[in-house]
């Protein structure tokens, strides 16, 4: 379905929607451009809307007959989550994934859009705009950064593993359970900061894994497969692929190759059993 010139249009609304709606709000925000949804540490800014509703008309139109699936869009109209589960073509779309790090003015922050179908992720765009960085992949076509081709390569033998996992504070008792599994020599875990960007960092052979609490699949989607096209790999604490749609078994793990991700689910598993 996807061909070069829908993945270069993508791209370009994808970068032209960042410099109209995102970067020009970045350590200018107003206080009242920011909110809260569920929580204190779940903000929403303008940029973040006004960038989700640009990339809705613009891709919309790139896929006639495709859906959105946007956070900022599922959360005022949960219902929307469903589109994940039918037969039509899927954007999805988290305008500014970081808002916290954005918010702060830090640079850590990055926009993701996936377009799957049926369940099956077939492109990802990762723009990390402060960074300078941009990341396309395609469903059996690999991962390009910035025009070049990644490969996540393996652990070093014998080095500890770097692993960035969900903050306690945004996880239940089984999930700390699972996730104190990594508190183990050969081990280094720490909390995570922008999902995109850690699966980025993974796809670039700079970060081991992850072990994540949360299903949302605008956080996941284009990340997880920029890993597997890098060579990565990853599955949930029973095992089985991670599901766009949820309904997952958490915790799950994403890892530069396979065999880090079966030690990741070792690991997650035995704390639960």
């Amino acid at each position: 379905m996807i061909d070069d010139e829908l993945m270069t249009a993508v791209e370009e609304a994808v970068l032209s929607a960042v410099r109209a709606e995102v970067m020009p709000r970045w350590r200018q925000l107003a206080e009242d451009e920011v909110t809260t949804k569920t929580g204190s540490h779940d903000l929403v800014t303008v940029a973040d809307q006004r960038a989700e509703q640009r990339l809705s008309e613009d891709l919309r139109k790139l896929l006639p007959g495709s859906v959105v699936v946007g956070e900022e869009t599922v959360h005022a109209h949960p219902a929307t989550y469903t589109a994940l589960e039918g037969d039509d073509p899927v954007w999805i779309i988290d305008p500014i994934d970081g808002t916290r790090q954005f918010v702060a003015g830090d640079e850590g922050f990055c926009t993701l859009v996936a377009l799957a179908q049926r369940g099956e992720t077939l492109g990802a765009w990762i723009h990390a705009p402060a960074l300078g960085l941009t990341a396309t992949a395609r469903r059996g076509g690999g991962v390009l950064l910035d025009g070049r081709p990644l490969h996540a390569g393996s652990p070093a033998e014998g080095a500890p593993l770097h692993v960035a996992v969900s903050h306690p504070d945004f996880t239940d008792e089984s999930q700390k359970r699972a996730l104190s599994g990594l508190h183990t020599e050969g081990v280094a875990p720490r909390d995570t900061g922008s999902a995109g960007l850690e699966y980025l960092a993974i796809a670039r052979g700079r970060l081991d894994a992850v072990a994540y609490t949360w299903e949302s699949a605008w956080d996941h989607a284009a990340g997880l497969l920029a890993v597997t096209e890098a060579g990565g790999a990853h599955s949930t604490v029973a095992g089985a692929p991670f599901r766009l749609a949820g309904g997952n078994a958490l915790p799950f793990t994403a890892a530069r190759d396979a065999a880090t991700a079966r030690r990741m689910v070792g690991l997650l598993r035995d704390q639960n059993d």
